[in-house]
């Protein structure tokens, strides 16, 4: 059902709205979004799915999956976001291509404009819009993506067994992936910015006690090199101090640990967020504070953020959804 609405103030001629009433509405194409469409459509719930920025999310920008339940022989990322999308089109879903722009859950029907002019009214609304991870900016980052660049070690820690690496980052997860790493990796450098660990001091203690792990203080990274693929990394030490030095280190692997940034700005009048902007859920479930509107994958877990997490969250918030449509009909 679709109707064009009056234009506003700061609207033109060129830009009608439109609204459209759906029962399921699904925003973001990740794992957790397309596992939730997988369910939804399954329980006749009609779900609408639009895809974001970055159809497929965070997987579509790895080569490859090993990790995966299915997958004996691995798959690229872009491939088994293609599986899950095709899998949940089957079932009915309308996948369609648009990005959140605001959002609206004051009342019991939830409403979300789509690319600032389509407005959609939801019974339901399942968030599934993930968290990206923060780079340096360096256009080395983007050079060697899918060549040596990644922002997590759980995911591609595995390619890079008795090779050297480097971590950049100086709180606990740093920490964290350098320890792991190490576990995998022959040499893991850990690139720190400032003379000191941000990390907890259980964390930052056993980072230094881990033997093949050399902290780089007060280092900060130039850019990347190497032919297609991450060969080595050129460092600043002491930047801007006296005795500012250019260091090289030869490295396989460069992962960023520097945190992540979960996709919920356009909730956060509406929607409990903790202090990084992850929404918390109700534990054991995806429910939010708000009736009706539920939170899957990478936007609501700061703690594991892995495709097969992610796509389980997505089957919890298309049950927890179904169920309350049953018991508000």
């Amino acid at each position: 059902m679709f109707k064009t609405l009056e234009i506003s103030e700061n609207q033109t001629p060129n830009q009608p709205q439109t609204a459209e009433r759906v029962k399921c509405l699904i925003i973001g194409s990740g794992p957790a979004g397309y596992t939730a469409a997988i369910y939804a459509a399954r329980a006749n719930l009609s779900p609408v799915l639009y895809e974001g920025l970055q159809p497929g999310g965070q997987l579509t920008t790895t080569t490859e999956v090993e990790n995966f339940p299915g997958y004996p022989e691995g798959i690229t990322g872009p491939e088994l976001m293609e599986d899950l999308k095709k899998q949940a089109a089957r079932f009915g879903t309308d996948i369609r291509w648009g990005l959140a722009t605001k959002a609206d859950f004051s009342g019991s029907i939830h409403k979300v404009w789509i690319d600032e002019t389509h407005l959609i009214e939801a019974d339901v609304v399942i968030i599934a819009t993930g968290a990206t991870a923060k780079y340096l900016g360096l256009e080395d980052e983007k050079k060697y993506a899918g060549g040596g660049v990644s922002a997590c070690a759980t995911c591609d820690g595995f390619f890079y067994r008795g090779k050297d690496i480097a971590v950049v980052g100086g709180g606990d997860t740093a920490a964290e992936e350098a320890i792991y790493l190490a576990g995998l990796c022959r040499k893991v450098y850990l690139i720190v910015r400032r003379d000191v660990l941000r990390a907890s001091k259980v964390m930052a203690e056993r980072v230094m006690n881990t033997p093949n792990v050399e902290i780089l203080w007060k280092h900060q990274t130039k850019g990347l090199y190497g032919d297609g693929v991450v060969e080595g990394a050129t460092l600043v030490k002491n930047q801007g101090e006296p005795g500012e030095e250019e260091v090289k280190i030869k490295i396989d692997g460069f992962f960023l640990a520097i945190g992540h940034q979960p996709n919920s700005g356009i909730f956060a009048d509406y929607l409990n967020l903790d202090e990084v902007g992850y929404i918390k859920t109700l534990p054991g479930t995806s429910k939010t504070n708000v009736p009706g509107v539920f939170a899957c994958g990478d936007v609501q877990d700061p703690h594991y953020r892995q495709a097969v997490t992610a796509a389980g969250s997505g089957c919890m918030a298309a049950i927890d959804a179904e169920r309350y449509l049953s018991e508000h009909k």
